[in-house]
């Protein structure tokens, strides 16, 4: 695969935590959001075995960024696909965030509450 040309990368944990509590169709999500938008060609994903944050699964990395999310739903799936190509922030369910040469672990709870 040539990279030439891609602005971001998702890697995508299919671990079998993160596959018990949904990651397969988080990573239809994206990939499908992906490519409903025309950006094939300018964001890659792979998918990954386990990244060793199973409690907090399924979890999606953002890369260039190193943002790191947890809990995530195809819904917030495909939020997060489609702030990356209006290259606006994506908080929600960010677990950790690459910032100052080291990763930092997000000091609030900023995962959706239902009702």
């Amino acid at each position: 695969m040539n990279l030439e040309g891609v602005s971001g990368h998702f890697l995508l944990c299919n671990g079998k935590s993160c596959t018990r509590k949904g990651a397969e169709a988080v990573t239809q999500a994206v990939r499908k959001t992906i490519n409903d938008h025309d950006f094939t060609k300018s964001i890659h994903t792979t998918k990954t075995w386990c990244n060793g944050q199973c409690k907090h699964g399924p979890i999606v990395i953002s890369y260039p960024k190193g943002d790191w999310y947890q809990a995530m739903t195809p819904t917030l799936a495909k939020q997060l696909v489609l702030a990356h190509i209006q290259r606006q922030p994506f908080l929600n369910n960010r677990l950790y965030t690459y910032a100052e040469e080291h990763f930092k672990k997000e000091e609030k709870d900023n995962t959706p509450k239902e009702g």
